[in-house]
């Protein structure tokens, strides 16, 4: 069924759509379910608060094999639109039997690419089985590090944007679609 939702005033347009957003999951969960195909191997999502939440758990519910979760709090930008270049893990992952599990980190959206090559270079280091990476978005355009996502649901322009988990200042991560914020809104 299409959405009737109206676009946030504070967003100059919409960028992708609510039903847009469900095929791109699908899809991911279906090339997801290829990769692993074994059951009996143990799946972990690892899903990096706080905008990943809503795609993770979308995600989550259309791959038809088990799986555990875990969290991770890695940020990079602070209140800024523009990545430091350093993350700063304030929620990590403690467990002991990395050597034994397939993490895949869950991620919103790759910019710079910092946050995903550092944290899958920090994960590996740790001895888990094996560590990949899915995200929602990607800006290719951006990237300040040689890295690409193992599965990557859709590209798009060096564009602000918000919605699905997505924020400017903690704002806008409950609308149900993405849309490219205002630059008046953080710009001064």
């Amino acid at each position: 069924m299409p959405s009737t939702t109206s676009l946030h005033p504070d967003c100059e347009r919409l960028l992708v759509s609510e039903d847009e957003i469900r095929a791109t999951v699908d899809r991911l969960a279906r090339a997801i379910e290829d990769t692993y195909p074994d059951p009996d191997r143990r799946l972990v999502l690892v899903v990096i608060l706080k905008g990943s939440m809503p795609f993770a758990a979308d995600l989550m519910r259309q791959i038809r094999r088990p799986l555990e979760l875990e969290f991770m709090k890695v940020s990079s930008y602070g209140a800024g639109t523009k990545s430091s270049g350093e993350i700063k893990v304030s929620l990590d992952l403690s467990r002991d039997d990395l050597d034994d599990i397939d993490l895949l980190v869950v991620e919103d959206i790759i910019d710079s690419g910092y946050t995903l090559s550092r944290l899958s270079q920090l994960l590996r280091h740790r001895n888990a089985h094996s560590v990949r990476t899915c995200t929602l978005l990607d800006k290719p355009a951006r990237r300040e590090v040689d890295f690409t996502p193992d599965f990557c649901g859709l590209c798009i322009p060096d564009e602000f944007v918000v919605g699905y988990g997505l924020d400017y200042n903690e704002q806008y991560r409950n609308l149900p679609y993405i849309g490219i914020l205002a630059p008046r809104i953080y710009t001064n």
